[in-house]
Order: C-alpha cells, then structure tokens, then sequence
C-alpha cells in the first residue's frame, strides 16, 4: 500500500500504452479519455489510503507530506488531461498515444520526488519529471516556436541538471552518504564542501521551480506550448520542486536550516519584484501568466522562508490555492485561443458582452491570482504573509504586498478587456464540453475554498507539523 499511488500511475501508463498500440486512429484518440478516468480512480484511492511509513532503508517514505502532494499533483494533471480532450485536431489527440504517456511518466517522476528522501533517487526522479516536458513542450514540431521553446527548455534544463549533479557529488564527497537525514545532521558542522554542494543543489532546484534569476525559460515556453499542457506545467512540476526544497533544507536540517530560509526569503524578494515587473508590460496572455506564476512562486518562497510548520502549511495552502486559480485562468485562455486563433490580450476584448459565464470565470481566477476577498487566492496571499510575519520578516511582508498591488493592475487590465471594451465581433466563445467541466471544477473550487479555507487549512497543517 505505501507505493501503491506509484504502482498506479506506471501501471495507467502502460495500460495507455498498451491500448494505444492497437493501430485504429479511433483508439490512439481514446487513450486521452482512458488516462484521465484512471487518474480519477487514483486521485479517490488518495483520499483513502492510510498507508504511512518508510521504504527501502529510509530512502523512499510515505507521510503526511507526500500525500498531501501527490493528491495536487494527481488533481493537477487530472484538469490538464480533461482539458486536453477538448483538442480535436492538435498532435495531442492525434499521437494521444505518445503524450499520455509522457504525461504519466512525468506524473511518476513527481510522485517518487515527494517521497524522496536520498539524493540519487532525487536526481534520477528530477530526471523522470524533466525528460517526458522538453518532449511535450515542442509536441507540435511543425510549430517552429514550440519547437525553439523546447530547444530552449531543455538547454536551460541540462544546466539545471549538471548543477544539481555537480552539488550532490560535492554533498557524497563531504558526508559520505546520499541519505538526506545524514546530510542534515552533517550540514550542521560548517564544512564548506557541503554547503557549496547545498548551494549547487538550491541553484539546480531553483531552475525547476523557475526562481529568479533562473526563470528564463518560462515566458517561451509557456507562450508557445499546448495550453492545457501549460497549465499543467505551470503548477505540477513547480510543487514537485518545492517537494525536493521541503526534504533537503527544512526537514530535520537543525540549525543550519536558518541559513536557508534567509536564502529563501533573498529569492524570494527577487522573484516577486522580477515577475510582477516583468508581467505589466505583456500583451499576451500566456505570458503575462508565465510572469504572474514567477511571482507566484516568490509568494510561495515566504512560507520556507518562514521556517516554521504554520509557513510550510500555508505554503501547502498557496499549492492547492494556485492549482486552481491558474489552470483555470489558462483554460480560458484556451478557450478563447481555440475561439479566436490567438492568445494574445486583445482577444479578450467584449468577452463579457460574447461569453458572459467565460468572462465570469476568468474573472474569478484572476481576483484568486490577486488576491481579492474572498476566493482562494485571498487567503493563501493571506495566510502566507502571517507565516512571514510571526518569523519576524516585516520587510518582506511589506513588499509582497505593495507587489501584490501592482500585480493587480495588470490582472485589471485584462479585467478591463472583458468587461469595459467593445469587441470586435458579437460571436460567442465556444466552449468544447471537456473544457467546460475543468472551467466548472476550478472556478467552483476556487469560491468554495475561499468560503470554507478551513478544511484544507487544517489537511496543511497535519502534513507540515511532522517535518518540525
């Protein structure tokens, strides 16, 4: 039982597989729908099992922490794959075979990241997550962009790489082990080849969760990608990086966990000024949502930097919060793009006079993004600057949310598109019936979590306490 979720999600995979060699173009397009009803299967076998304990030696461990994530990571790819159906004629559907696989096994990788607990099987579970989304990223190889955004993706990624295998050979040579509890105990004495490691390590870490400065890849790629892979990408691997950061410099890490929350809160600080900055002067959609999410990602920052189990569970909140508020805001924009031929902003001009509920909708996820009472996004902006201020960072506290302000003028403006300009046709916005059941379960999630936040509040915090 305690790999079970695992041995799920590589046994859909190779039932996709499986069904997907049948030969029928009819069958290969099915495969979308076969993933997506396991994933449900999975993601309600989540909420039962009980199953916690340690695996092979202590290197694999099942706990409130990694159950808390692979329950998002399942929902996450679940909205990505429903959403995906609605893709008629894109490479997606017509090689379903092939992307729902990649999906999978990137999803697996995700999975083994949250239990992880020695270095080697961090790595080769990074490796799992990376390898299947610069594949994905330039799926549709006869779109130049993609395929220049996958080039870029994967370059950035293979530095990302070498990084994170430089640091960890640096933390084998200092500790003499790959267990993370020894290297814990170990970075405690000062030796300076482990904390060049752990350095090395962080930078690594900080490509996957796209930190700045190691964000670059993300504005390309998320412009040019699939949508509904985009939305996926935007928030599954990003929690599969804070997973790794939760194991390696918070839990059990003692006294030398103080050094990196300060790190945490610096990069934090820088995040969260470049991305919002950076997102006012976009004119696509798609890429002012890659900026938000860099932002985001420094939001999310303060609960490590926080450094205490109320921060980390109100970073587990912001997770869950994000999840929905931006798949739903890139759903829109699918929708809209699938409408109009463009992401771009000035597609969404008149959209609430054309498609009144799909303005609504968008509506909703960007006040969640913002941080507006009372959705979601409210309380996890909320939440996470009380974490910030019981830790005793005031400063950053201030700035997040003088930032949070400016990051509401330009989710207004596309607020602004919708409701204020004319359109430039009266055509509707068709909605495929996938789409719509994404769009409904997010919006839907994102009012009922910011009218009852308790529920989840409290799940956040039994699977943060233990880490302490």
């Amino acid at each position: 039982m305690l790999l079970a979720l695992e041995l799920g999600v590589g046994a859909l995979a190779l039932v996709v597989f499986l069904v997907g060699l049948g030969g029928a173009e009819r069958r290969r397009r099915e495969v979308g729908l076969i993933a997506a009803v396991g994933l449900a299967g999975l993601y309600g076998l989540s909420l039962v099992i009980d199953a916690r304990g340690p695996l092979f030696e202590g290197a694999f461990v099942v706990d409130g922490l990694a159950m808390f994530l692979k329950q998002v990571f399942l929902l996450s790819t679940l909205l990505a794959v429903v959403g995906g159906l609605a893709r008629r004629d894109d490479p997606a559907r017509r090689h379903g075979l092939e992307y729902h696989v990649l999906v999978l096994t990137s999803l697996l990788g995700m999975m083994v990241l949250a239990s992880a607990r020695e270095l080697v099987l961090v790595f080769v579970a990074f490796e799992l997550v990376s390898i299947p989304l610069y594949i994905l990223t330039g799926f549709a190889k006869k779109d130049a962009r993609a395929v220049e955004a996958s080039l870029k993706f994967f370059l950035v990624g293979s530095l990302s790489t070498a990084l994170l295998a430089y640091g960890l050979s640096f933390v084998y040579g200092a500790t003499g082990s790959t267990r993370l509890d020894v290297v814990s105990q170990a970075a405690a004495g000062g030796d300076r080849l482990l904390f060049l490691g752990l350095v090395l390590v962080l930078a690594g870490i900080g490509f996957k969760i796209a930190v700045f400065p190691f964000h670059m890849w993300v504005p390309d790629t998320y412009e040019a990608a699939a949508t509904p892979f985009v939305a996926w990408l935007s928030v599954a691997p990003k929690a599969a990086g804070f997973a790794v950061l939760l194991r390696v410099f918070v839990e059990r890490a003692g006294p030398a966990a103080a050094f990196w929350a300060e790190a945490a809160a610096l990069l934090g600080a820088l995040t969260i000024v470049a991305g919002n900055l950076m997102a006012i002067p976009q004119t696509d959609a798609k890429r002012l949502l890659a900026y938000s999410g860099i932002a985001h990602i420094g939001y999310m920052l303060l609960g490590v930097a926080a450094l205490s189990p109320h921060g980390v569970a109100m970073l587990l909140f912001y997770l869950v919060a994000y999840v929905f508020s931006n798949m739903g805001a890139f759903m829109v924009v699918e929708a809209v793009g699938q409408s109009e031929g463009s992401s771009a902003l000035r597609t969404f001009r008149g959209l609430a006079q054309r498609s009144p509920v799909l303005a609504l909708a968008m509506l909703l996820f960007l006040l969640s993004l913002g941080g507006i009472p009372f959705v979601v996004g409210f309380w996890a902006k909320l939440y996470v600057f009380w974490a910030a201020a019981q830790a005793g960072l005031y400063g950053l506290v201030l700035l997040a949310a003088v930032l949070t302000v400016v990051a509401l003028f330009y989710y207004l403006l596309v607020a602004k598109q919708m409701y204020i300009d004319a359109p430039a046709r009266a055509t509707p916005v068709a909605v495929p019936p996938a789409l719509a059941l994404v769009l409904v379960i997010s919006a839907v999630a994102v009012v009922l979590l910011g009218l009852y936040p308790g529920p989840l509040l409290d799940s956040a915090l039994r699977a943060a306490t233990p880490l302490f």
